[in-house]
């Protein structure tokens, strides 16, 4: 099943009197694929053979979100309409639709940003054995009053939803863009790195981070699903790339998923299918941000039933730690081992310590607001500091072909 086989003959949204249609002049970044549908195109971000082997509901909402994902082109125009069938994970039938962003970029700079809640319903919780589709209606968003002139424009999908592209319209002719040059980046990670509590796509730290160091982000980050799933590094071993980011940890504290022999294992296993499509690209390895309920205690992570607002806290102890589960110190230090063992015979092999993006003096002061996600404002803590640690003038790229880099705590 795919989020889009909700009605296959909806309606593609009106869009005005705009002369100009482009959708297929534009070009879709930041996906693993495109498919095209019976009313547009449908970007993806896990690849074709392994889409069949999504394992439930909630990594198929997850990796179905456009995260990363935004069309390229060049223009005159000064309205852009962009039509839309987006689909939102959402808990019941009747809950309030919420809105999602799409931003408008114009030669580098973010200039407009509409909302949507339109759109079907994935209807999911964690409660309920099956998901299921509630049909909604298209939307168009429109970008208007733009300069009159040549400019290079990108639209950002938003994070929170997958979105099939019906239609893209302006008042002058829409052109393929000038062929990006920046770094391929490709990133994978959890709910940190896919946005989750950020307030739009711009503000997810690994888009921020992208656009602060012109490289061209792929995003196969996917919410609750960084557990190292061999369907994901086959996915990143055939996508094409000049650095590689794996973002290694919370996800598989948060569900318990693993103990210490098998992470080991799993752990050099995603390494080396990533390896076998990127033999000798950079690639690092990132350990997990500080998140204070698993720090030293083992998961999986709750809800805190004494408060009413979200909380999240641990629900295992140290002393399970000491019997073989996992928490994040043990994860950092697993990491950095396995990375320094390999980085003997893989010289572009390097980590990164995530207490060097956010540590528990960062947590003093940028609290997380629900006690394992960051805020925009440790998003953009955290893009700063991986542009530094890995794009900037002494950083970790600096260091191809001649020795693994560490970045420890």
């Amino acid at each position: 099943m795919t989020l889009a086989d909700a009605d296959p003959a909806a309606p593609v949204p009106a869009a005005g009197a705009l002369p100009h249609s482009g959708l297929d002049q534009a070009e879709v970044r930041g996906a693993i694929v495109v498919e095209r549908t019976e009313r547009g195109l449908l970007p993806r971000r896990l690849g074709p053979r392994e889409w069949k082997q999504i394992p439930d509901d909630f990594m198929l909402a997850s990796v179905s979100q456009s995260a990363g994902i935004r069309l390229a082109f060049r223009t005159t125009a000064t309205v852009i309409e962009l039509g839309v069938l987006a689909t939102k994970m959402i808990e019941s039938e009747t809950a309030p639709m919420p809105d999602a962003h799409y931003e408008l970029v114009v030669d580098g700079e973010l200039v407009q940003t509409r909302a949507s809640a339109a759109g079907n319903r994935f209807v999911f919780t964690f409660e309920r054995p099956e998901a299921y589709i509630v049909p909604g209606e298209p939307d168009t968003l429109r970008f208007d009053g733009l300069a009159a002139v040549d400019k290079e424009v990108e639209l950002w999908l938003p994070y929170t939803d997958e979105v099939e592209l019906l239609d893209l319209r302006a008042d002058a002719p829409i052109e393929p863009p000038t062929p990006a040059t920046g770094l391929r980046w490709l990133h994978h990670g959890s709910s940190i790195s896919h946005g989750y509590i950020a307030s739009r796509t711009s503000n997810t730290w690994p888009v921020a981070a992208a656009r602060a160091s012109g490289t061209e982000l792929t995003s196969v980050a996917y919410s609750g699903n960084a557990l190292l799933d061999p369907l994901t590094a086959r996915t990143m071993r055939d996508a094409p790339a000049d650095v590689v980011s794996v973002k290694i940890g919370i996800n598989i504290v948060n569900g318990d998923m693993m103990r210490l022999r098998i992470f080991r294992t799993a752990v050099h296993g995603f390494l080396d299918l990533i390896r076998d499509g990127h033999p000798t690209e950079p690639l690092i390895v990132i350990s997990p941000i500080f998140c204070a309920p698993v720090e030293e205690s083992a998961g999986p992570t709750v809800q805190d039933p004494t408060r009413t607002d979200t909380w999240t806290i641990a629900s295992g102890t140290p002393e399970q730690v000491a019997e073989g589960k996992l928490s994040l110190s043990v994860i950092r230090a697993e990491l950095e081992r396995i990375v320094r063992e390999r980085a003997v015979d893989d010289a572009n092999l390097h980590y990164l310590d995530g207490l060097r993006l956010y540590g528990p003096e960062e947590a003093e002061r940028w609290p997380l607001p629900d006690n394992l996600h960051p805020g925009d404002d440790v998003n953009a803590l955290i893009a700063e500091r991986f542009v530094r640690h890995v794009f900037g003038p002494s950083g970790l790229l600096q260091l191809r072909g001649s020795v693994g880099g560490f970045v420890g705590g």
